[in-house]
Order: C-alpha cells, then structure tokens, then sequence
C-alpha cells in the first residue's frame, strides 16, 4: 500500500498535480466508529494553473475541487487506484471556460493513471 501511494502521488506530480490533502479513512473509521478496513486513502490533487483557470470562471466551482484519487487495499497484496474523470463533474456548471480547464485535466490524469498501468 505504502508503495503504491508513493507511486501515485509520483505520477501525479509528473503530470504538475500537487496533493493537497490526503484523507486516511482507515484511520478514520476505526477512530470514529471502531470499525476495522482495509487501507483507504483518498488524495486532493490539484494543479494550481488549472485550479485558477476554473476559479475565475466560476467561483463556486471549489465545491467540486480538488480531483479526487482513490488508493485502496482491495484484498492483501492488491492494491487499487481510481482516478475521478474531471468530465464526470463539469456537467454541473454550465461554462465553456470550465469545460476546457475539465479537458486538461483529465489529459493529466489520463497520463498519470496511465503511468500506473491503468485507464481512467
């Protein structure tokens, strides 16, 4: 686990996304409710001259940043990312200038998880 969210954060930053946040939810489960998981971290990535590009479209639209990247432990040994399509969101706001920041993005993020050996 502890090495593929190494790798992913590296993929990342290769694409120019940086990790703002990272969420242990295991931690947070078992802190919270004393429920036992498997690992689960949930990323904030962000790539700032996108993240400005967007903002001054739309103001609002930090509702749906950062672009969230899942690494989970789907069973030991196996580990899983996902990666939110940008265009799964941009829907929501009907804004040219929005939808072409949602372009890039998902580019970078189709070359990251592609780095990793997957598909978005």
């Amino acid at each position: 686990m502890d090495q593929a969210l190494a790798r992913t954060i590296e993929a990342l930053k290769a694409e120019g996304f940086g990790v703002l946040s990272d969420i242990d939810v295991q931690r947070a489960m078992k802190d919270k409710l004393g429920v036992e998981m498997r690992p689960y971290r949930i990323l904030g990535a962000c790539k700032p001259p996108l993240a400005h590009q967007a903002l001054q479209a739309e103001p609002d639209i930090g509702l749906l940043l950062p672009c969230n990247v899942v690494v989970r432990e789907d069973a030991p040994g196996r580990v899983v990312m996902g990666f939110l399509d940008p265009q799964t969101t941009v829907g929501l706001v009907d804004k040219p200038e929005i939808k072409s920041v949602a372009d890039q993005a998902e580019q970078r993020l189709r070359r990251a998880c592609g780095s990793l050996g997957g598909a978005v």
